[in-house]
C-alpha cells in the first residue's frame, strides 16, 4: 500500500485485531508474556523471534506509539521512554564512551543542560556549545574525539531557529551523529531526518499528548543507532508504560488538528504583542520580525505554540504580569490545550547567573506563552489585562 498523509497514518496505524475485532486498540497492562514452550522460550530471549518478552522490554501499546511517530519522522525505528529526559539521557548514554565529545548548541533544556555538565563529566564526556546565531562557528568546536552534534529548534524558552540542513552537511562532512530535540515543532511540523539528522528525541508529554495527562518520551531515528539505544533502555529500564503508550497513540490521532489551531491562535497572540507598548519584543518563528524568520520558513510548517516576548520593566515587571494572569495557567508544562505562562528568569532559570541567561538569550523580562486552544479572544483578552 502507497504511504497514506500524515493524518491518516496518524490514526490508522494500529496493533492487528485481536480475536474480539476491537475497532481500536486495547491496552496491554501485563508485566510479562508467556511462552508456548521451552523452545519458545529460549528463541523469544535469543531473538531469534520477534516478540514481546516483558514490558520493560516491549509492549504492544509501545511498539503501536513507537511506529506511529516513526511514520510521522520518516524513521526506521524507535524506543519509547517514560519522560522527554529519559530519552535524552539513554540516547546519549547509550552512544557515548568515556573521552567523547559533544557539540551542542547553548540554548538547551534546562535539564539537559545539566546533563552535559554536571553528569556526563563524570564518565570523562564533555560538551562545547556553541551559539545558535552564530552557526559559522560551528566547525571550530569540532574535535577529533566530538561523536555527537545536538540542537533544538525552536529553541526553549527564546525560540531560536537553527538551520537544520546546514547542521546535516556538518555532521555528514564530520561523521557525527547528529540528534535533534524537535519537541516544540512535532512531526507534524517539521521532519529534521529530512534534512540530515540520524536521531530524533521528543518529550511526549508535551504537544503528543498536549492535554497535560501523562508523561513520556520517544527517540526515533537510524535502525543501527535505535538497537544500540533499545539494548541500553532494556537493561537500565526507562521504558513508557503501557498505558501512558495507549494515551499517546491516542492523542497523536489528534495531533494535526490541535496542532493547527494551536499555531493559529499563537501566531495571532505574536501579533497582538508585537503592537504593544509595553513589550519591547516579540519573538515568534513566522513573525517576519524573527531574525531567522526565512529558516523557519523553509523547514516549518508552521510556527509551533510557543510565544516568547520581553515585557519591559524586567524581572519585577515578569513577575507582576504573572501575578496579574487570571485565565491562563502558571505550570511548568506547555503543548497543552490551556495557555500557559511561564517567567523564566524569576523561575525556571532563576539559579542561572544574569551573564549566563543572557548568553541563552533569556532576558529578565522574557515571558514565555505556550498558546493553548481556548478561544483567540479570550487569550488575548487575559494577556492585555495582565500587561495592562
Amino acid at each position: 500500500m502507497s504511504k497514506k498523509q500524515f493524518e491518516t497514518e496518524a490514526i490508522r496505524t494500529q496493533l492487528e485485531r485481536t480475536e474480539f475485532l476491537e475497532h481500536t486498540s486495547p491496552l496491554y497492562l501485563t508485566s510479562s508474556f508467556v511462552f508456548e514452550d521451552a523452545e519458545d522460550m529460549r528463541a523469544s530471549f535469543t531473538e531469534e523471534k520477534e516478540r514481546n518478552i516483558y514490558s520493560r522490554f516491549t509492549n504492544p501499546n509501545t511498539t503501536e506509539f513507537v511506529e506511529k511517530v516513526c511514520r510521522m519522522e520518516g524513521a526506521e525505528g524507535g524506543y519509547a521512554f517514560a519522560t522527554g529526559m529519559a530519552a535524552i539521557f539513554s540516547t546519549f548514554a547509550a552512544l557515548l564512551d568515556s573521552g567523547d565529545h559533544i557539540v551542542s548548541a547553548r540554548s538547551v533544556f534546562g535539564s539537559t543542560h545539566t546533563l552535559f555538565t554536571k553528569y556526563l563529566p563524570k564518565w570523562h564526556i564533555q560538551t562545547t556549545y556553541f551559539d545558535i546565531n552564530k552557526p559559522e562557528t560551528i566547525e571550530s568546536c569540532i574535535t577529533p574525539k566530538t561523536k555527537i552534534l545536538y540542537a533544538e529548534s525552536p529553541t526553549n524558552p527564546a525560540i531560536d531557529i537553527i538551520d537544520l540542513e546546514l547542521l546535516g552537511a556538518i555532521a555528514k562532512k564530520h561523521h557525527l551523529i547528529l540528534i535533534i530535540d524537535n519537541c516544540f515543532a512535532t512531526p507534524y511540523i517539521q521532519q529534521p531526518i529530512k534534512y540530515g539528522a540520524h536521531l530524533v528525541v521528543h518529550s511526549a508529554t508535551k504537544l503528543m499528548d498536549g492535554q497535560g495527562r501523562v508523561l513520556g518520551g520517544v527517540t526515533v531515528g537510524n535502525a543501527d543507532l535505535i538497537r544500540e539505544i533499545y539494548l541500553f533502555a532494556r537493561n537500565t529500564g526507562p521504558a513508557l508504560s503501557p498505558f501512558n503508550a495507549w494515551t499517546l497513540s491516542k492523542s497523536l490521532e489528534t495531533l494535526a488538528v490541535r496542532v493547527d489551531k494551536h499555531c493559529e491562535n499563537a501566531l495571532k497572540v505574536a501579533e497582538f504583542l508585537e503592537n504593544h507598548p509595553k513589550v519591547n519584543w516579540v519573538k515568534y518563528p513566522f513573525l517576519k520580525s524573527h531574525p531567522q524568520y526565512e529558516v523557519a520558513k523553509k523547514q516549518m510548517k508552521l510556527g509551533g505554540n510557543i510565544v516568547a516576548f520581553e515585557v519591559k520593566g524586567g524581572i519585577g515587571a515578569g513577575r507582576s504580569f504573572l501575578n496579574a494572569i487570571k485565565l491562563c495557567s502558571l505550570s511548568a508544562n506547555l503543548g497543552d490545550t490551556r495557555t500557559i505562562v511561564t517567567h523564566p528568569a524569576s523561575t525556571t532559570h532563576s539559579k542561572l547567573s544574569e551573564a549566563d541567561r543572557q548568553e541563552v538569550n533569556i532576558t529578565d523580562g522574557l515571558v514565555r506563552v505556550s498558546v493553548g486552544l481556548e478561544h483567540i479572544d479570550d487569550i488575548i483578552g487575559d494577556l492585555e489585562q495582565a500587561l495592562g
